[in-house]
């Protein structure tokens, strides 16, 4: 009497593939951080069950009212943002207050590029964030799907 084994299955690795849906997340009135991680998590793929680590699987994130949204505490005076001209005495450095009076969208931007990979890859996911200051965007004929950040 033979024993057959078992078939074995094997572990699937999702490819890239060019079918991207897209969200819309409206962060007025919504703390930043918990905001970005869920954008993040939704733009890397995390949320999906072919998630691969190499690849691109995340979808398309516009991003409403950011210029709406809400910081924790002291934060809007004293956490400070800092960008150099690589030149000597070129650093530059603004509150949160500041940065979001002078570039309404780069709050949230700077926070979701932080939680997304650095590299090629973390590059070309960022490039589907989407971020505008009102809730006038152009992406409508993409009719995205609300995007519920709790």
């Amino acid at each position: 009497m033979s024993t057959v084994a078992p078939r074995q299955r094997k572990t699937v690795s999702a490819k890239e593939s060019t079918a991207h849906s897209w969200y819309i997340a409206d962060v007025q009135g919504k703390t930043l951080g918990r905001a970005a991680t869920k954008i993040a998590s939704v733009l890397r793929g995390k949320d999906k069950a072919i998630f691969t680590p190499h690849a691109d699987t995340g979808d398309f994130v516009v991003v409403v009212n950011a210029e709406k949204v809400r910081l924790t505490g002291k934060k809007w005076t004293d956490k400070l943002y800092r960008d150099h001209s690589l030149f000597p005495g070129g650093l530059a450095e603004y509150s949160a207050k500041q940065l979001i009076e002078k570039h309404p969208t780069e709050l949230v931007k700077r926070a979701v590029w932080g939680m997304l990979p650095k590299g090629p890859l973390g590059r070309r996911i960022y490039k589907k964030l989407k971020v505008y200051a009102g809730t006038e965007h152009p992406h409508s004929a993409q009719q995205p799907k609300p995007l519920a950040l709790s």
